[in-house]
């Protein structure tokens, strides 16, 4: 046997612990609830709705066809017509290969055509039935899911052995009107004062961070990520100014109140054992990324990796397409952990680089190599089928170079597709998430307070 198809088999039967999803919850599946911003059709559309919906912009849809596309009174000969042109174009794409995958693997289609939709539509409405997620997720070979829900700040999931569940923080720092107002629907709390704010948040932590696997902030979408300390009595003046009269986007004022409840939130994430998991890198949909912020992801991240020494964070996506400096990150500090989720779909050839390079620079504990990130759990089976491929390059490679021995790569296997998560994650997953402590050390600073020798000169006045 040679080595490729010895390490091909290896991969094959090794599960994976999936470590970032936004599954919306099965019975919202089963019952067909739309919603225009996670479910907006419930057919076999519903698969591109995110991710391959933005390459076939990209590759040349108006906008306004692609809403046609998605809606749910459109017929399923409509909407192959209306995507035909488009397919053909982003094939080969990761997107599009995670589709692929999906649709031989589900529905034992090899590919989208106008025979193959009318079968696949069907196979759509019969895979869709009670406990559909689990036999997805079996016959993808995944143990279980980390789930950053899209319907809530943290999902009191139907399956909690499949779906472990984030705390989302990322309501709680942006400070947008769409936030408060999550929070009032769900509390039904408005507050008008920082105190106010800051309570709503210790009752998310203290309620839901004993059962959260961990919490998540994807604050990167709307800003840099160089958050500065600030004091608590300008941060107050500004948060009750924002209530009264709103603060533009992207003001001083604005990003010292985010600064000030990001770190917050990361010292109440460590105080209750709970890893901080970024989004870094590449940003989902068109039109909108400003490459600078995402180019300057990793230097920005410095500070804050410095002044929460004991808060364990899970750097996103590899940082695609500045993925060498996150190598750096996880290289330089001992509380940084790399996740490849979503990586493997952005980029599958840059994510085979990464995983070789990360593996000869970088302790390889400190690594999670899955994560499909999607909506619909359908295409995690392609995005999964996809990564298993990835890896088995990535360490074939690495084997026929010289650099990693066959005999090596049976334990790199284990420890890349689930031996990492499963001891990282350990003391959140025993006896169905251990309780939290209260904090202990200050929320505001870190748990060695401000950066020595810098503080002053860098933290916002009063």
């Amino acid at each position: 046997m040679t080595a490729i198809r010895q390490i091909a088999d290896w991969v094959e039967e090794t599960p994976f612990v999936d470590t970032h999803e936004h599954l919306i919850e099965e019975s919202f599946r089963i019952k067909g609830i739309l919603s225009d911003r996670w479910f907006p059709c419930d057919d076999w559309s519903y698969l591109f709705e995110i991710y391959a919906a933005d390459d076939i912009v990209v590759a040349g849809m108006p906008g306004s066809q692609l809403q046609r596309f998605f809606d749910p009174d459109i017929s399923s000969d409509k909407k192959f017509s209306l995507i035909a042109p488009f397919w053909h174009r982003i094939r080969l794409t990761g997107y599009a290969q995670a589709l692929r995958y999906t649709f031989s693997g589900l529905y034992g289609e090899n590919d989208l055509t106008p025979e193959s939709v009318p079968r696949i539509a069907d196979k759509y409405r019969e895979l869709v039935q009670p406990g559909f997620y689990k036999t997805v997720l079996k016959r993808a070979n995944i143990e279980y899911c980390q789930v950053n829900s899209s319907q809530r700040i943290f999902m009191q999931t139907e399956q909690p052995d499949i779906l472990a569940q984030d705390l989302n923080i990322s309501d709680f720092c942006r400070c947008n009107d769409g936030d408060f107002e999550r929070v009032k629907a769900e509390t039904g709390k408005e507050p008008t004062t920082l105190e106010e704010w800051l309570g709503i948040i210790g009752d998310y932590f203290s309620t839901f961070g004993p059962r959260a696997v961990a919490v998540k902030c994807l604050i990167a979408y709307s800003r840099p990520l160089n958050f500065a300390p600030v004091e608590r009595s300008y941060a107050e003046r500004q948060f009750k100014r924002h209530c009264k009269e709103g603060l533009a986007p992207g003001s001083q004022e604005l990003k010292a109140i985010q600064d000030f409840l990001f770190r917050y939130c990361v010292g109440l994430a460590g105080a209750y054992g709970l890893a901080v998991k970024l989004h870094t890198g590449y940003l989902a949909g068109y039109n909108v990324m400003q490459l600078a912020h995402v180019r300057d992801n990793a230097a920005d991240l410095c500070r804050i990796l410095q002044d929460f020494p004991d808060t364990r964070f899970i750097l996103m996506h590899i940082g695609y397409p500045y993925e060498k400096e996150f190598i750096a990150l996880a290289k330089h500090y001992p509380n940084v952990t790399i996740d490849m989720c979503w990586a493997w779909i952005v980029n599958p050839a840059a994510s085979v680089r990464f995983l070789k390079e990360f593996l000869l620079a970088v302790p390889a504990n400190k690594i999670f190599t899955f994560g499909g990130d999607y909506h619909a759990i359908e295409p995690v089976f392609g995005h999964a089928v996809l990564a298993r491929r990835g890896i088995v390059h990535a360490l074939s490679e690495l084997v026929t170079e010289g650099w990693l021995s066959l005999e090596e790569t049976r334990d790199l296997v284990e420890l890349l597709m689930r031996g990492n998560a499963h001891r990282f994650f350990s003391d959140r997953l025993l006896n169905g998430l251990v309780a939290g402590q209260p904090p202990t050390h200050s929320a505001e600073y870190g748990s060695r307070g401000p950066l020595r020798g810098q503080a002053s000169e860098n933290r916002i006045a009063t």
